[in-house]
């Protein structure tokens, strides 16, 4: 392929991109169709049965999100292509759940290394065949990239265990607050983070396997202490406790990951 042939592809892809919704107004219609909050608003559950009567609106969904290019994606504002790929991943994850349903976890789908459910192949986005993962940590927490630690608050796995589905869609003019929000709910979840009696942080086991994003990696946060004293007041109620953790003197430990499925039906 020549040049000149390289560039009319390139520009008539942009061209296609242009008409993408940033509001993701078919997503957003979706989650707060099917999503359901609990724990006080700090958790959510899927209607899954009821999902999949919408699976055609989803795949519409889906299919826009393929259809944009990279050369259009890579001209957008940050906050604009951040939105883009939680929604993404989150809509792609519900998908992947839904072809196999029903299931008791995401972890019964693609049991061996060759069938794993995050490097799985089975969409399209940005021109490549891709996979969650790739969004997750090729795209996402690639250092230098976004560099927000929040976004773990806001990927989900379909798991108990995960910060929840949010119940609209990410957006880039709110995505700020969005993003905030999502950490407070999942700090104050107390069956995901809590305080012993003793005043011992018990902690998800996400901020285990990616502590280096707390710790200076994605962070201008030195470490989990210091990230974790931002939000001592959502982590407990009690002020002797919280202010241990404000001054970075609580140990943790971490909880066991629920994998169940997060199904309004269990």
């Amino acid at each position: 392929m020549n040049w000149l042939a390289g560039l009319l592809i390139a520009v008539a892809g942009a061209a296609l991109g242009q008409d993408f919704d940033h509001s993701h107004k078919a997503w957003d219609v979706l989650v707060k169709k099917h999503v359901v909050l609990i724990a006080g608003g700090n958790a959510s559950q899927v209607r899954y049965a009821e999902f999949a009567k919408d699976r055609a609106a989803l795949k519409s969904y889906l299919d826009s999100l393929s259809g944009v290019p990279e050369v259009q994606f890579n001209a957008w504002p940050r906050a604009q292509r951040m939105a883009f790929l939680v929604n993404a991943y989150n809509a792609f994850t519900v998908e992947l759940v839904l072809a196999h349903y029903p299931v008791k976890s995401i972890k019964d789908i693609g049991n061996n290394l060759f069938s794993n459910r995050w490097k799985k192949k089975f969409f399209r986005l940005l021109g490549e065949d891709s996979y969650l993962d790739r969004i997750e940590h090729e795209i996402l927490r690639k250092p230098g990239s976004y560099d927000d630690p929040r976004v773990h608050f806001a990927l989900n796995c379909a798991s108990v265990g995960c910060p929840m589905l949010r119940e609209e869609a990410y957006v880039a003019p709110r995505l700020e607050a969005q993003l905030e929000q999502q950490a407070v709910r999942f700090l104050s979840d107390r069956s995901r983070n809590r305080v012993s009696v003793q005043g011992a942080l018990e902690l998800s086991m996400i901020f285990d396997w990616y502590k280096e994003d707390w710790s200076g990696r994605m962070a201008a946060i030195p470490s989990r202490e210091k990230y974790l004293a931002k939000y001592a007041r959502f982590l407990t109620d009690d002020p002797q406790h919280q202010k241990r953790i404000a001054e970075g003197g609580a140990p943790f430990t971490f909880l066991d990951y629920d994998w169940s499925l997060n199904d309004a039906r269990r």
